[in-house]
């Protein structure tokens, strides 16, 4: 069911929408490589080898990727709900 000048099915096609963007961002988060770096490329800590292989292409410490991701915030600048108080925020 859509809602106001929509069409029908729009509702879940917004909703596909922003499940494929963010599984996007997660993809392009993802590490690259093999084992990764044996050192911290932001604090220059060893990188313990359990970490190193449970993460494949890892090239930060526990402690410096948490900060990472607290900085990173999702935003896709896109207006999916299409309702007027959405505009408005």
């Amino acid at each position: 069911m859509a809602g106001g000048w929509s069409r029908d099915g729009a509702v879940q096609d917004q909703i596909d929408a922003s499940v494929q963007d963010a599984v996007k961002l997660a993809r392009s988060r993802l590490p690259d490589g093999e084992k990764g770096s044996a050192d911290c490329e932001a604090c220059g800590t060893a990188i313990p080898d359990l970490r190193r292989k449970a993460v494949p292409g890892v090239r930060l410490c526990v402690r410096c990727q948490s900060a990472l991701e607290k900085q990173q915030t999702t935003h896709s600048g896109f207006n999916r709900r299409g309702s007027k108080d959405s505009q408005l925020k």
